[in-house]
């Protein structure tokens, strides 16, 4: 791995970012607006107030994914990504070039989301705002994480969306949003535990209730990380220099 190279793609792929107004709009202003929208339905009930630690680390994980995936896999598709290869500009680097321009936008996805939410959609947080400021965070880079892994395997953009019922789905089922985990049967709990996500809306959920200790967080946090990381070595095995 080269640290030069790793800059340069992360810096060539902000500013292709940079151009494309509407890529910016999808990863800074979609997930307040989405968050917004689901503040709204829920106006004069308590179920924002509960649903809302969950919902900051829903949007904008699948934003990230969305985005990360689509953009990698048009590298390849265009032939970009054998261009590159040719220099020296090894796999690792350009999967790390991605998830560190990845990456820096979703720092700033999230103080925006975090942001709108709290001052904004009126989300009460018991615990300290920068630590659910870090969670999701963590978060938007496991969604980009996870969307370079699937750019990894996909052979087109249709394909991309194909692998959210694989690697996003079950992830938003199992992870108690809909019905606390231990209340799903004993298999769907255990699968649950072990998902990532489940991991991220827990520690969102201990943060804005307060209940729990930075202790309790952190685990979490480490627990994200580490499927980053695997997501991420992963992807740059199975890279293909080329779509056909």
């Amino acid at each position: 791995m080269n640290i030069a190279s790793v800059l340069a793609t992360a810096g060539r792929v902000l500013a292709q970012i940079k151009h494309d107004p509407r890529t910016v709009a999808l990863l800074l202003i979609v997930p307040s607006l989405l968050i917004g929208l689901v503040a709204w339905i829920f106006t004069e009930t308590p179920v924002f107030a509960t649903i809302g630690p969950a919902i900051i680390a829903l949007f904008p994980f699948i934003v990230m994914f969305l985005v990360a995936s689509i953009s990698t896999l048009r590298e390849r598709r265009s032939g970009t990504l054998e261009r590159l290869l040719t220099m020296p500009v090894g796999k690792g680097s350009f999967i790390l070039g991605y998830a560190l321009a990845f990456g820096l936008l979703s720092i700033v996805q999230t103080a925006i989301a975090v942001a709108f939410s709290v001052w904004v959609c009126g989300l009460e947080i018991a615990g300290q705002i920068w630590l659910l400021f870090v969670v999701a965070v963590v978060d938007a880079l496991l969604g980009t994480a996870l969307g370079l892994l699937a750019s990894a395997f996909a052979r087109s953009e249709f394909q991309v969306v194909q692998f959210m019922p694989a690697l996003v789905f079950p992830q938003i089922l199992l992870g108690g949003l809909f019905l606390p985990r231990d209340q799903l049967p004993d298999v769907l709990q255990t699968i649950g535990d072990w998902l990532p996500l489940s991991h991220a809306m827990d520690a969102l959920g201990a943060v804005a209730s307060g209940d729990e200790d930075s202790a309790y967080v952190l685990v979490r946090i480490v627990f994200i990380c580490a499927w980053i990381i695997g997501a991420i070595a992963l992807g740059s095995v199975t890279l293909r220099r080329r779509t056909p």
